[in-house]
């Protein structure tokens, strides 16, 4: 070791000189020179190494170069050596090329098999979780059959179906006649035989033939017109029978029964005669101050008396007294004062102390068509508001206590016609007065129409028998000032007495018929046709006599969408209950059977006609499955099970008659289901009630796994139909066809075969495991796609194109969401309609991608059984007809007729707004003409509803857990809806 040099000690030696240079030299330096001595022994060792490798015996051949650099001269080697050097390393080259090319080969080879072997795997894997998926489907399917076995155990309601007829077997037996006292205070309760119509009865009606039963006088004709249309009208009445022992009711056509002389100008007298002094006293009756004429009545009581089944007191006869031509009282009232015995009158006039409410029926005059349809005599409804706020025309004839009617009256005349004791008069003429001041405003306040007087003025000056308001005009004339109206003025009858006329009736008529809503002046002291069933509130405007003066403030305080629905609501109570011989006859029927309690007539399916003989049986083959379809289980593959039908035959009416008169129109036919049953409340689901119903996870909820094992919801269980229309497209039919092959919850496809030629017998058909039933279509048309076949026994009807391919999961989606949406049509392709901004008068179709949509395009849609009824049998015949012309628009007209019936849009499912298949041949769609045939489509529809029912939506329906971050260990309602 060194150690520090001391003062004072001898010269230093030579180590103790190096320990005293190293104690005094810098760090740095030390470093410097380690580094340097590193370096040097590793180029020493780079030298070296190379030149031992060369040496050693177990040298590798390959090191050429290392082997070259041993010679260190190749100079010194001849020619030959070297040429057998150059080819012994070229031999060496071609062997190691080789011996690479191999390898390289054998490297591909085991790539390859590696590849084929993880597609294998990847193959068995998908098979594994297909099977498992399968396995998971059969469980909960094992599941779901268990279920419903022990339902079908437990049941302990009866499965109805279309009540079965019980008959009377015996014509009515003759029993003593009442009185008319008797007669004035019938009931349905007192004078009706309840034991000729059972509830099973099916209500048969029996018709006497008013050609060879008539009951009038000889000098009297019943209506030649009336004769043939109410015998022709009923005969397409399901309820009409020929067997008079097994009839419920008997009808007996009494009128209209005119005089068989006219008189002059083609006109009839009114009934009414005075022909002694004592009739003249009882005429003016002057002790009571109130018109009660004395009538000469048409009907023979005599006669009716003697008809084959009248069992001498009339009971649950129907006398029906049908006013056309004479509007007057007479001949709207023949039966007062004369004794009918328990039988009902029909009639459009009627005393207060005459009328036995709830037994007697009130109906409008026939005024219209035969039947058919009646679209055309309609206007409009939109504008709201019109040229005229409020018209009204008519002449106050004379009556016998007074002869005229003053024009005007001052303001405190009231007080003067109240002393004179006539109250109803001084009423009247103070309304009078008070609407032509009122029109005189017109200019500042709105416009008014009214005329008191005919003109020109009535040619036939006579003495009417009460205070009411004739018609002035023609048809056509008092047609086009209503048609400019946005309300009518309809006067209550002068006379308190009397509930109703025929003259009051025939205004209303009109007015309905126009849409121009009724208001009646009087409004409560009348009734109107039906009431007992048609809410009329929805429709008219009802005001007493004394609010004349806040008339106008009234009508204008009414908005356009409450002035739209009253004349929406009385255009459909028109069409459906008054505007023609066919519409009246099947109300009054459908009045008396529904007092009655007893459900109509079922509505009739179409019969399924199969496209194949009977002795021919199709082939059969194995669908090819998709490789396109997600791997999911979507629900349990259940055996075909039918729509619990006819469920509701007795209850219907009671719980929502009112709905089937006043919203959906059709009392007529009972159908075996409907999209408005009512809905249980959720714990019935769980408590006493929960035949049928599948909750997810048992009612405990739950995400992916659970929902897919049940369908959930409001509803019960149930399956769908799927109707495929197809034309001359064998191809993509029965690849459409295999595509459903394990689809859940299919109960069948039904294909309508549009065309003429007959399927090739060596077409083979996808086994799918539901049955696929080919139909026979009588003509090609495209409204045959909504024809309601016999074979469809459940109410969801998927309606398809033959080339729409939809996968699996959007099939489940939209079924699933139709089950909340029953009353709408659910489906996947939105259009929408759009305002004409060029001409500004019209709709045009578009289908371009919108945030707005009004239609779905039914290629591709749920709807319910039941429309595919009313598209048949309630739509009109017009709509039908120019689908078949322009053979198009069958989508627009379903979609008009559910937005017209329910006020809502359509329900658009997923994001998909296509859905055809790639490579399918040419449709009709693609034609150049068929955007302009949707246009006119859409613009004639229009028309014919009188206004557009098409509503716009602004969203679509997607999964609960759509794009929602959910937990590992929980899946989504659908993987990728």
């Amino acid at each position: 070791m060194c150690s520090p040099p001391h003062d004072g000690m001898a010269a230093p030696s030579l180590r103790e000189a190096f320990c005293q240079w190293m104690y005094h030299i810098k760090l740095s330096r030390i470093i410097s020179l380690v580094l340097l001595i590193l370096v040097f022994v590793t180029l020493v060792n780079y030298h070296y190494l190379p030149k031992v490798e060369s040496n050693t015996p177990n040298a590798d051949i390959h090191l050429t170069r290392n082997k070259l650099e041993a010679f260190e001269d190749f100079s010194s080697l001849t020619a030959a050596d070297l040429k057998l050097r150059i080819e012994e390393m070229s031999r060496i080259k071609r062997s190691v090329s080789t011996e690479l090319r191999d390898l390289e080969a054998k490297r591909q080879r085991l790539q390859q098999e590696l590849s084929t072997q993880g597609t294998k795997i990847e193959v068995l894997k998908s098979e594994l979780s297909r099977y498992q998926t399968e396995l998971e489907r059969l469980k909960i399917s094992v599941e779901q059959a268990q279920v419903a076995q022990n339902e079908a155990i437990q049941r302990n309601t009866p499965a109805l179906a279309p009540p079965k007829q019980i008959l009377s077997r015996n014509i009515p037996a003759i029993l003593p006649s009442i009185s008319t006292m008797s007669s004035r205070h019938c009931r349905m309760f007192s004078c009706f035989d309840h034991s000729r119509c059972s509830l099973t009865s099916g209500f048969p009606v029996y018709l006497y033939d008013p050609d060879v039963s008539s009951v009038v006088y000889d000098t009297f004709d019943v209506d030649g017109f009336l004769k043939t249309t109410i015998k022709q009208t009923l005969g397409y009445n399901a309820h009409l029978t020929r067997n008079p022992k097994e009839a419920c009711v008997f009808i007996v056509l009494v009128g209209e029964a005119l005089p068989s002389r006219p008189l002059e100008n083609g006109r009839y007298h009114q009934s009414i005669t005075i022909d002694t002094e004592e009739d003249d006293k009882d005429f003016h009756n002057k002790s009571s101050g109130v018109v009660k004429p004395k009538y000469k009545s048409p009907l023979n009581v005599t006669t009716l008396e003697k008809l084959p089944y009248w069992g001498g007191d009339g009971r649950n006869h129907i006398l029906l007294n049908l006013a056309r031509r004479d509007l007057g009282i007479g001949s709207g009232n023949i039966f007062n004062t004369l004794n009918t015995g328990r039988a009902m009158l029909v009639q459009s006039t009627y005393l207060h102390e005459q009328f036995r409410l709830g037994f007697d029926l009130i109906v409008p005059p026939m005024l219209g068509p035969p039947g058919g349809d009646v679209w055309h005599e309609c206007a409009p409804m939109v504008p709201a508001r019109r040229k005229y706020l409020l018209s009204f025309q008519g002449e106050m004839k004379p009556t016998v206590q007074s002869n005229s009617i003053p024009n005007d009256v001052p303001l405190d005349a009231s007080k003067s016609y109240n002393q004179n004791s006539d109250d109803d008069l001084a009423m009247d003429n103070f309304a009078i007065f008070y609407l032509k001041r009122m029109s005189k405003m017109s200019s500042h306040t709105g416009a008014f129409f009214f005329q008191f007087e005919c003109i020109p003025a009535t040619e036939q000056k006579t003495i009417a028998p009460i205070r009411d308001w004739s018609l002035c005009g023609t048809d056509s004339s008092r047609r086009n000032i209503l048609r400019e109206s946005t309300y009518v003025l309809i006067f209550a009858p002068g006379n308190q007495e009397y509930v109703t006329t025929t003259l009051l009736q025939a205004r209303l008529f009109e007015g309905l018929r126009s849409g121009s809503i009724p208001v009646i002046l009087g409004g409560d002291q009348v009734l109107l046709p039906y009431s007992e069933v048609v809410d009329w509130k929805k429709c008219a405007i009802f005001l007493p006599k004394a609010r004349v003066t806040e008339l106008h403030f009234f009508l204008r305080a009414i908005p356009d969408a409450d002035l739209l629905s009253l004349r929406r609501q009385g255009r459909m109570v028109w069409e459906k209950y008054l505007s023609s011989v066919q519409t009246t006859v099947d109300t009054i029927i459908a009045i008396v059977r529904n007092r009655l309690n007893i459900p109509p007539k079922a509505i009739e399916s179409v019969r399924a006609v199969s496209v194949f003989n009977s002795s021919f049986v199709p082939l059969r083959v194995d669908p090819v499955i998709s490789e396109t379809e997600p791997e999911e289980s979507l629900g349990p593959i259940e055996a075909p099970y039918a729509s619990p039908a006819f469920k509701r035959n007795y209850t219907l009416m009671l719980t929502q008659g009112y709905e089937i008169w006043n919203d959906w129109g059709d009392p007529f036919s009972l159908y075996a289901q409907l999209p408005f049953d009512v809905v249980l409340p959720s714990d019935a689901k769980f408590i006493g009630s929960e035949h049928g119903f599948r909750p997810i996870g048992k009612g405990a909820g739950g995400a992916g796994k659970e929902f897919c094992e049940a369908l959930g919801g409001n509803q019960p269980r149930e399956q769908f139909t799927i109707v495929m229309l197809t034309y001359e497209r064998e191809k993509v039919l029965l690849n459409s066809i295999a595509m459903l092959y394990g689809l859940p919850y299919l109960n069948k496809v039904v294909v309508v075969w549009n065309s003429p030629k007959p399927p090739a017998e060596e077409l083979q058909w996808p086994d799918i495991g539901v049955p696929v039933i080919v139909v026979k279509a009588m003509r090609n048309s495209l409204n045959n796609r909504f024809l309601p076949y016999d074979i469809i026994e459940t109410e969801a009807v998927l309606s398809m194109d033959d080339d729409a391919h939809l996968r699996h999961d959007e099939i489940m989606f939209g079924f699933r969401v139709w089950r909340e949406h029953r009353d709408r049509v659910v489906g996947f392709p939105g259009r929408f309609h759009a305002w004409d901004l060029n001409y500004n008068n019209g709709w045009l179709y578009n289908s371009n991608y919108s945030c707005e949509l009004s239609m779905v395009l039914t290629g591709a849609a749920f709807i319910h059984k039941y429309y595919t009824y009313l598209y048949w049998n309630w739509l009109p015949q017009a709509i039908r007809d120019k689908v078949d012309e322009y053979m198009n628009c069958e989508d627009i007209a379903m979609n008009f007729l559910v937005s017209h019936i329910t006020r809502k849009p359509p329900v658009k499912v997923t994001s998909r707004w296509t859905f055809r298949c790639p490579g399918c041949p040419v449709s009709l769609s693609e034609d150049e003409t068929h955007f302009n045939e949707r246009h006119k489509c859409i613009n004639f529809f229009s028309q014919v509803f009188g206004y557009m029912p098409l509503l716009n939506t602004q969203y679509r329906a997607d999964s609960i857990l759509f794009k929602t971050r959910i937990p590992h260990d929980k899946q989504k309602c659908f993987k990728f809806i």
